[in-house]
């Protein structure tokens, strides 16, 4: 279970801020400028990156969502399945039905000349 503080700036210092030139549209400004984040969460290991928008506060933002998110699935675990067995009675009851069923169909068909 990986625990995460609430507000953003504490868990800004348990991160690696990297930043870097974005590739992608945006012209000379992406070309110029390291608007693209990445953030590597140290006590977890867990990277994330944003190169969406053009500044680099916004991409800082979006890379706290998503390592939110990220974190959040890692810390999902399954409920445990239970498993259950079907009645005796609604066993029977699909026997019926099938021998119901089936006699209705013996019903369709011609009859042989040996009935």
């Amino acid at each position: 279970m990986i625990l995460l503080p609430e507000s953003d700036e504490d868990l800004l210092r348990e991160c690696e801020v990297e930043t870097f030139r974005s590739s992608g549209p945006g012209g000379q400004h992406v070309n110029k400028t390291e608007s693209a984040v990445r953030l590597r969460h140290l006590p977890s290991g867990v990277v994330v990156t944003s190169q969406q928008e053009r500044s680099q506060h916004r991409n800082k933002s979006l890379c706290l969502r998503k390592l939110r998110e990220k974190i959040e699935k890692l810390n999902y675990r399954a409920p445990k399945r239970v498993p259950t067995r079907v009645p005796l009675s609604v066993k029977n009851q699909t026997l019926e039905e099938k021998s119901r069923r089936s006699q209705i169909k013996r019903l369709r068909s011609k009859l042989s000349s040996d009935e």
